[in-house]
């Protein structure tokens, strides 16, 4: 056998030994990290925008896992507690669910409030973009006895949810005392301006 071959055969099985050897110092590493680690544990996530006030529901939620060490009191770790839950803030896609911004769905709203939809159309204008428990005030424009009247309708009416349509701002649900729903629909229908 030639020097060179023979060289060649020597570096050649070195080299396997010390990727043998990397290899499995690389997995004694790694598996040392996980039991550092510990135990992982599945935390709730938002899957798609959640509007606040809205109740939870599961096709909204997946799941992430982390390590239980990680993973303090303020995560939601039970799908079960989630249920008849809202979102007190606004969840985009990707937000982990905390405990903290959780309310039971009968806390949330007053007994005797109505939430009502409003969308901008011909006769209703939005002055700005409203993100869910903003406070606004409703101003209409109408004609009283011949004469144009513009006059504050509302005020201090709390925004309950906003809609959206392609990250474009639609309208807002408002959330009413049930004795001011009926005038506010007539308000909404036959007011020549609403303005929020």
């Amino acid at each position: 056998m030639l020097e060179s071959k023979r060289r060649a055969i020597i570096f050649l099985v070195l080299s396997f030994l010390l990727a043998a050897l990397a290899g499995f110092l690389f997995l004694k590493k790694i598996k040392d990290m996980n039991a550092q680690l510990g135990e992982m544990v599945e935390i709730y996530e938002a899957n798609v925008d959640i509007p606040s006030r809205a109740l939870i529901q599961p096709d909204q939620l997946t799941t992430r896992q982390i390590p239980k060490k990680y993973a303090d009191d303020s995560y939601v770790v039970d799908k079960l507690s989630l249920k008849n839950q809202v979102t007190v803030v606004p969840l985009s896609k990707g937000d982990v669910i905390t405990k903290n911004i959780l309310k039971p769905a009968n806390m949330v709203r007053d007994q005797n409030n109505r939430l009502i939809t409003v969308y901008a159309s011909g006769n209703i204008m939005f002055d700005q973009e409203l993100e869910a428990l903003d406070r606004v005030d409703i101003i209409i424009s109408t004609t009283k006895g011949g004469q144009p009247v513009t006059e504050v309708f509302m005020k201090d009416v709390p925004v309950a949810m906003v809609a959206k349509s392609d990250n474009k701002f639609k309208g807002v649900a408002l959330e009413l005392p049930f004795e001011d729903v009926p005038k506010f629909i007539h308000q909404q229908h036959y007011a020549e301006l609403m303005r929020i």
